[in-house]
C-alpha cells in the first residue's frame, strides 16, 4: 500500500513563495514518476508538474513554467514543489500523485494511481 502525505501549504501574499513537500511510503518510490496537480473551487483538477523516476526529466504546465520547480529525493522518498512569484490564480488544493513506472511522466490524471489528501494554498492579492 502506498501513502502520500503533502505538507507546506498555507496563506501567502501575491509575489511570495511556498514550498510543498510530499512524503511517500513504500520501497519502490524511486521507480515511479511523480506529479503535482491542483484543483481550484468549481474547477477540474489540473496538471501542474511532473518529474521522472530518476529526477532527470521534468515538465510543467505553461501557467507555472518559470515560477515553479519540482524536485525529488529518492533516498528520502520525497518530492517537492517550490513555488515562487505566486499569483492569486494559483490558489487551489495541491495534490501529489504517483505516476507511471520507469518513464518520464504524464500530464494525464488517469495515469496516476495513488494520490495524497491535498494541501491548501491560498494566495491573496
Amino acid at each position: 500500500q502506498v501513502q502520500l502525505v503533502e505538507s507546506g501549504g498555507g496563506l501567502v501574499q501575491a509575489g511570495g513563495s511556498l514550498r510543498l513537500s510530499c512524503a511517500a511510503s513504500g520501497r519502490t518510490f524511486s521507480s515511479y514518476a511523480m506529479g503535482w496537480f491542483r484543483q481550484a473551487p468549481g474547477k477540474e483538477r489540473e496538471f501542474v508538474a511532473y518529474i521522472s523516476w530518476s529526477g532527470g526529466s521534468t515538465y510543467y504546465a505553461d501557467s507555472v513554467k518559470g515560477r515553479f520547480t519540482i524536485s525529488r529525493d529518492n533516498a528520502k522518498n520525497t518530492v517537492t514543489l517550490q513555488m515562487n512569484s505566486l499569483k492569486p490564480e494559483d490558489t487551489a488544493v495541491y495534490y501529489c500523485a504517483r505516476g507511471p513506472a520507469w518513464v518520464g511522466g504524464s500530464q494525464r490524471r488517469d495515469e496516476y494511481d495513488y494520490w495524497g489528501q491535498g494541501t491548501q494554498v491560498t494566495v491573496s492579492s
